[in-house]
């Protein structure tokens, strides 16, 4: 990691005040002594992929037409806000065993080829790379790891591919069953990382 401290920050919590993957994203930021904090809150809406904006991606950068342009703009600048972040903080609840259609939105958003990916004749290789990931989860019944998580997984194996391979995850899960000690444990898992 460089001595530059370049946070982004995505929150995807639906909730706000009462968010525990918010409340662990506070106490990480908290630590980390960034120089820079960008927070993308994704309730403030991404757009899903339309067809319209597949063609536009599909289509040569160099021949894209202004409304192309446009139609990529957004995705575009979260892009260039995950390549400019040297720690991605992304600080998630379960929500039905797997992540909030927000994140998935981000995610279908910044997951580009030729952008954040490309084909090689080994296989697909990421290009955002150097970068410290850690992830930041909640859930009311579902245990991370276990085989009804489908969200943890997912999230480092789409980190993985677009390059970032440093992933650290720290979790609040079964808040249900375990009560206020799920969140504690988890703070005090982030107070030791740092």
């Amino acid at each position: 990691m460089s001595n530059s401290k370049n946070v982004l920050r995505i929150d995807a919590s639906a909730r706000q005040a009462i968010s525990s993957s918010r409340a662990l994203s506070d106490a990480l930021i908290g630590r980390l002594g960034a120089d820079q904090i960008v927070i993308r809150d994704l309730t403030d809406s991404i757009p899903h992929v339309t067809e319209d904006w597949v063609n536009a991606n599909f289509a040569d950068e160099a021949a894209r037409s202004d409304e192309q342009k446009a139609i990529l703009a957004q995705s575009d600048a979260l892009v260039d806000e995950l390549f400019a972040a040297d720690i991605l903080v992304i600080s998630t609840p379960i929500y039905n065993f797997g992540i909030p259609a927000a994140l998935k939105a981000w995610i279908d958003m910044v997951a580009r080829a030729r952008k954040t990916f490309h084909y090689t004749a080994d296989g697909p290789e990421g290009l955002v790379k150097g970068k410290k990931a850690y992830l930041l989860m909640a859930s009311g019944g579902t245990e991370i790891g276990s085989e009804i998580d489908f969200a943890s997984g997912y999230l480092r194996h789409i980190l993985g591919f677009i390059g970032i391979d440093d992933v650290t995850i720290i979790a609040a899960d079964q808040q249900i069953m375990k009560g206020e000690a799920a969140l504690e444990e988890a703070l005090l898992d982030v107070a030791n990382i740092i």
